[in-house]
């Protein structure tokens, strides 16, 4: 494992080799280097780095003007002289000669530079990877540095793997007296000594220094006066030693750098919420849940749908009451009055499939109220536009009729004997409501409206509805419906100039007219708005359709049977029919 470990540490320092040493071409300073038995490398930024916004990894010149950073150049002199001390003491290192190499990392580039100078052979700019990296001998034997802790970080991530230590290996056997202190460590490389904490006062114009507190190892004890502390801030404030201040409610804590305590607050967004026991991330909220922006826990989201009890409900269900209600009194109306002329020109028994096909299509309206439930919406669509499917194609079939007989039975009756005698009339009803019920069918099995819960109408809510209950299938029903509308238009129109008794034109043209505005309208509405009220506007357009079919064709009849007796009778109907006829001899 060690070997392996050993290349791939290899292959990523090649990389970083070709890319450092290719980049870089400082000259040594003779204040940065000094030769000897052993080197020391002391990594310090002299200058500070330029901070600005990178697209990429960018190499920077330490060298340049307005940068110099006076603390780290003290540091670098602190060095230099403790090295040279060494070296001038017989005591301490007697006939070792110690010697450094001095980097100024003002950048992560330069530091990543310096690193690997260290880990050179001396004399080359070369690393050679061994499998055993006890055996490796870089230029280096130890580092002092750097004080920035992203710095340090990289550094101690490359130096790791050819074990360069902090301070060399033989720390643990060093004794010896130093201004009649004795300098000393222990197994783990600790002092054994005691020492001053000195604070450096830089508030004149020269610096100065003050011994706040001391340390001794025999016995352990460590003294501070505080009172002598002198901080940088207003009225001596002692300042809050922390990376980053605590973030606020909602939001999350994302790391900045390698340490835990360095982060940036991020608020969580709508739907997500922040976990107390993992204040790093924003957890997302379920299915059934919401969450406002900075939340720290989610809310169940609420149901709606088409209730029965809502003032909307209440208009709609009256209304289609009130029709069906009417379209049953009508069709006692007519079978009252069956034999009545107005009746027999209306349809005869046809109205009552008219009629009940307007009831069961609103009956299927009461469908769009409450919980959605499968039967429900199979049935309530499917149910209303099979309904005025129906009407629709008695409507056409009696017009086509009436202008039949006024006008072409006399120029045609082969054909109209034929129409008569194999029941014309009713095979067009039959093959017309079929298609529209195989259309139906094939829109429940293709696209089978179930109940669905949808989540995109709001953050908050939870939409009951039908799922495809505006699909394909269902469009097609709707245009079926309009294709019926046009024929029966048609029909009427052909029958615009028929006995006043006989001609439907203006009611039927307007009833015809209000189905599409009210399918145009619902389509439109359906394409910006998805909500709880959409089965309502749904409703309201089927509602229409019915509610103007029934009004422009029985509506009027009703009027003559229960206002209009004198107008009822077979004489007014035949001298009608009679005026007609000498109308059109006359042309």
């Amino acid at each position: 494992m060690l070997l392996q470990a050993a290349h791939l540490v290899s292959l990523q320092l090649s990389l970083s080799c070709c890319w450092a040493f290719s980049c870089h071409s400082t000259e040594s300073s003779p204040d940065f280097s000094l030769p000897g038995d052993y080197l020391l490398a002391g990594l310090f930024p002299l200058h500070d780095d330029c901070l600005e916004a990178r697209q990429r990894p960018v190499v920077t010149l330490c060298d340049r003007s307005h940068s110099f950073n006076s603390h780290s150049y003290h540091l670098f002199q602190a060095m230099r002289f403790a090295t040279e001390e060494i070296n001038n003491s017989t005591a301490l290192l007697p006939n070792v000669t110690l010697g450094y190499q001095l980097y100024d990392v003002c950048s992560e580039s330069a530091n990543v530079y310096a690193t690997l100078s260290i880990l050179s052979m001396p004399g080359t700019h070369g690393i050679e990877i061994q499998g055993d990296p006890f055996h490796y001998s870089p230029t280096a034997v130890a580092m002092i540095g750097p004080d920035n802790t992203d710095h340090a970080t990289t550094a101690a991530g490359l130096l790791s793997p050819f074990l360069v230590p902090l301070l060399l290996e033989q720390i643990r056997k060093v004794n010896f007296l130093l201004h009649e202190d004795t300098v000393t460590f222990d197994d783990n490389g600790d002092p054994l000594s005691g020492y001053d904490i000195i604070a450096w006062d830089w508030s004149g114009p020269e610096w100065t220094f003050q011994v706040i507190g001391s340390s001794t190892w025999s016995p352990v004890w460590l003294d501070i006066n505080k009172t002598k502390i002198q901080w940088h801030g207003k009225d001596n404030q002692v300042p809050t030693s922390v990376c980053s201040s605590d973030c606020l409610e909602g939001h999350a804590r994302v790391i900045v750098g390698g340490h835990h305590c360095c982060f940036k607050c991020v608020p969580c967004e709508a739907g997500t919420f922040l976990n107390k026991s993992d204040p790093h991330r924003c957890h997302p909220c379920g299915k059934e849940e919401w969450a406002p922006k900075r939340s720290q826990t989610c809310f169940p989201r609420t149901v709606v749908f088409l209730t029965w009890h809502e003032p909307v409900s209440w208009v709609l269900l009256a209304a289609n009451t009130l029709l069906l209600v009417v379209v049953v009194g009508t069709a006692g109306l007519f079978a009252w009055h069956l034999d009545t002329p107005v009746v027999r020109s209306a349809g005869g028994k046809l109205c009552f499939l008219m009629l009940s096909s307007l009831a069961g299509g609103s009956c299927g309206l009461y469908g769009f109220f409450g919980e959605p439930t499968l039967p429900m919406c199979l049935l309530r669509q499917a149910l209303s536009s099979l309904g005025l499917a129906i009407f629709l194609s008695c409507l056409t079939i009696r017009s086509f009729q009436l202008v039949f007989i006024f006008k072409f039975s006399a120029k045609q009756p082969t054909f109209y004997r034929a129409w008569v005698q194999h029941r014309g009339a009713g095979l067009f009803v039959v093959i017309s409501s079929t298609a529209q019920l195989l259309i139906c069918l094939t829109w429940l099995v293709v696209w089978t409206p179930l109940p669905t819960r949808e989540y995109q109408h709001g953050p908050q809510l939870v939409v009951l509805d039908c799922a495809g209950a505006k699909s394909l299938g269902f469009t097609l029903t709707v245009l079926y419906n309009s294709l019926l509308s046009v024929s029966t238009f048609a029909c009427s129109y052909l029958g615009k100039d028929l006995p006043e008794n006989y001609n439907e034109a203006k009611c039927v043209t307007f009833s015809l007219l209000l189905n599409f505005v009210s399918w145009i309208a619902f389509f439109t509405t359906a394409s910006v708005y998805q909500g709880k009220y959409l089965p309502a506007v749904n409703m309201l357009a089927a509602l229409s359709c019915l509610s103007s079919g029934f009004s422009g064709y029985f509506l009027p009849k009703c009027y003559v049977i229960l206002c209009r007796p004198e107008l009822n009778s077979t004489e007014y109907f035949q001298a009608s029919i009679q005026d007609y006829t000498r109308r059109c001899g006359s042309t």
